[in-house]
């Protein structure tokens, strides 16, 4: 027989450290099943700010191809805010990411790419911005996610570990380490909250790096802020 502490457990309204409400979220698949099963909507969040950290490069962008491939499909922009090294076009057609509808914004200072981010996300053309400007103040990131709620489009921010225990208004937050069969992914912050288990994502390593090496420019399209 199941003991009282039991019975109150087992009342859906009782929140549990192991778990998480599935709050309704307006979402874009990551394309990697085990990925969705642990995110609110199954999938990247749109309308909002995802940050994800690492503590040194890992390959962090293959985790978003997938959704991109299917973001670029619609006559919205694909935005890539001061990436770290020039984007290898190939990669990205390679996976399916439609290179007409991808920028890539040059900036000189992290002010700038905050200022390009936001702009960006406010204008309602973007599908998805993603910005390399490492993790701005908490005011900084604020205006972030009231310009995606605005824009209705998908943001996200890269980061460093090192930022992961400072507070953030990024309804979702994971931390990306890189290993030997692709990336280990942990949430360390979701809507309707609970702790995740880490997700093991089999992700090519040289692809990975294909995406982010410095090659020539192909067909990107490049502006500055």
């Amino acid at each position: 027989m199941p003991g009282a502490l039991d019975l109150i457990l087992e009342n859906p309204a009782i929140w549990r450290g192991d778990q998480y409400a599935k709050v309704a979220v307006d979402s874009i698949a990551t394309g990697f099943p085990e990925l969705d099963a642990q995110l609110p909507g199954g999938g990247w969040p749109r309308a909002a700010l995802t940050e994800l950290l690492v503590s040194r490069p890992a390959g962090e962008l293959r985790v978003l191809i997938p959704a991109l491939a299917q973001l670029s499909q619609a006559e919205k922009w694909l935005v890539l805010v001061a990436p770290p090294h020039q984007p290898y076009a190939p990669g990205f057609q390679f996976s399916g990411v439609d290179l007409a509808r991808l920028v890539v914004v040059k900036t000189r200072s992290d002010g700038e790419s905050l200022w390009a981010a936001e702009r960006c996300l406010r204008s309602g053309s973007c599908a998805a911005v993603l910005s390399w400007t490492g993790c701005g103040s908490p005011p900084a990131m604020r205006r972030l996610q009231l310009a995606a709620e605005e824009g209705k489009g998908m943001g996200v921010v890269f980061g460093t570990t090192r930022h992961a225990a400072q507070p953030s208004p990024a309804p979702l937050r994971m931390q990306l380490s890189a290993h030997r069969n692709g990336l280990e992914v942990q949430v360390l912050k979701r809507r309707g909250g609970g702790w995740a288990p880490s997700v093991s994502l089999p992700i090519d390593t040289p692809r990975i790096n294909e995406s982010v090496t410095v090659r020539n420019h192909y067909a990107l399209r490049q502006v500055n802020a």
